[in-house]
């Protein structure tokens, strides 16, 4: 047991949507001590790049950043504007978020997902991404009952969860304390279907095998159950 929970067990997921009254879809996950707020903004044309090479279908990016105070010592914006770690997380929710796009139905035109963090309290990424799937969905729904888009071009739910090996177990959406302790810490994306999307993993202090990692992949499936649950819920 780490702090009244089990392994296998979740911290607190809470998801509010309609936090924004601007954005075409919008939604502040809450996973444990971890808050993020999500907003989905529709552009009505495609990026510049598949303009200029000519190639159709829409296009789903993201961009994430904590707030200067997201954690226990304030981060100067500067700094967090030329955070390479906030680059590669955008990269990431991008990747995980477009792997249930059909970009021909999406047609001529991109959401960008802005994922803004805080509070951080561990697995700021994974409540990106798990959020950042809510806000696109309302997005797309308003654009249907416009009638921007006849058909829905999500195929799929996604969500993303963190789990760590921590004293030789498994345990999984590790908070920041967990983290910093962890043999090894790893991020899954998962889809509705139970494919992975992506698979992170990093030996802190050390290697692992694939006997750890197949557990860690099995611990990351409860948890993104779940949180696939509570988006249906949400949306």
């Amino acid at each position: 047991m780490r702090s009244g929970r089990s392994n296998l067990e979740m911290r607190p997921v809470e998801i509010t949507t309609g936090v924004n009254k601007w954005a075409e879809g919008s939604c502040l996950i809450k996973c444990g001590d971890t808050q993020v707020i999500c907003n989905a903004s529709v552009e009505y044309q495609r990026p510049l790049w598949k303009r200029l090479q000519n190639i159709p279908g829409g296009w789903v990016g993201a961009e994430y950043s904590m707030l200067p105070r997201a954690v226990d010592v304030r981060k100067s914006r500067k700094n967090i504007m030329d955070d390479n770690r906030s680059a590669e997380i955008s990269r990431l929710i991008g990747r995980a978020l477009r792997a249930v796009v059909d970009m021909e139905v999406l047609g001529e035109r991109s959401i960008i997902i802005d994922c803004d963090v805080i509070q951080a309290d561990g697995g700021t990424r994974c409540a990106s991404i798990t959020g950042g799937f809510v806000a696109l969905n309302l997005a797309v729904k308003k654009l249907m009952e416009m009638g921007k888009i006849k058909a829905n071009p999500i195929k799929d739910f996604v969500a993303a969860v963190s789990v760590g090996m921590v004293r030789g177990e498994a345990r999984l959406d590790i908070d920041f304390d967990e983290d910093c302790g962890a043999e090894i810490d790893a991020n899954f994306v998962m889809l509705g279907s139970g494919k992975f999307v992506e698979a992170q993993a990093t030996g802190e202090h050390g290697d692992f095998d694939q006997a750890q990692l197949a557990e860690m992949m099995k611990a990351a499936e409860v948890g993104c159950r779940e949180l696939i649950n509570k988006q249906i819920k949400a949306v």
